[in-house]
């Protein structure tokens, strides 16, 4: 039986956990790279499947893209954030999960390996839950460095042990166990190697508030 206040927040990926952005994703690297004269596959998509945005732009750049790392990257985030104005795309089962945590009065965030501007695009969709964005541009280390995941806990006033994540990448589930929690694990466009602190779901509609309070280490 968890124990009262577990969990103290809840802790999201963006893209693939959240919001189905990873089409988005495909056709922005496809975009910005014709645009650059180079090439961009399928193969590429899954290489730097939960990396940052720079992991793609410096490709780019390495097969003779006329550019720089930073000024593709930005690119890249523009064409995703103009692409997911309007309705936050949420996944199913994410919306009713943020309601849950809304009306538990648990509060949230998104850690992401991707840019600012597109994360906070889909925080905005649920102001009364998810308050903190931590993104590959506020860290000195992105995942699978724990830095992002503890960088979130202490912006939302936490104690780590007390937070639950839930990724859908290797990269992701990574961070966050490295920072001490208990990581529920949604499918992704690849499977997530088991391994201790792991929690795998079937679907994301799998996570609920009563799952989540079901992984209190203390219990």
């Amino acid at each position: 039986m968890s124990s009262p206040g577990f969990p103290a927040a809840v802790l999201f990926d963006h893209d693939g956990t959240l919001v189905d952005s990873e089409p988005q994703w495909a056709v922005a690297k496809r975009a910005v790279a014709a645009r650059y004269g180079v090439g961009w596959s399928t193969e590429d998509d899954l290489a730097t499947l939960g990396k940052t945005v720079p992991t793609s732009a410096e490709l780019m750049v390495r097969r003779g893209a006329a550019g720089t790392v930073e000024g593709i990257t930005a690119e890249l985030g523009r064409e995703v954030a103009a692409a997911l104005t309007g309705e936050v795309p949420f996944l199913p089962g994410m919306r009713e999960l943020l309601a849950e945590l809304a009306e538990a009065g648990i509060p949230g965030a998104v850690v992401t390996n991707a840019l600012t501007v597109v994360a906070e695009g889909t925080a905005s969709g649920a102001p009364g839950v998810l308050g903190v964005v931590v993104s590959q541009e506020d860290v000195e280390h992105a995942k699978p460095h724990p830095e992002p995941y503890l960088l979130a806990a202490r912006r939302l006033g936490v104690d780590p042990a007390r937070c639950v994540a839930v990724e859908d990448s290797q990269t992701g589930a990574a961070s966050a166990a490295a920072a001490g929690m208990p990581v529920v694990v949604v499918p992704g466009e690849l499977t997530v190697a088991p391994a201790p602190g792991l929690v795998p779901v079937r679907s994301h509609t799998e996570v609920t508030l009563a799952l989540l309070r079901s992984l209190d280490p203390s219990a």
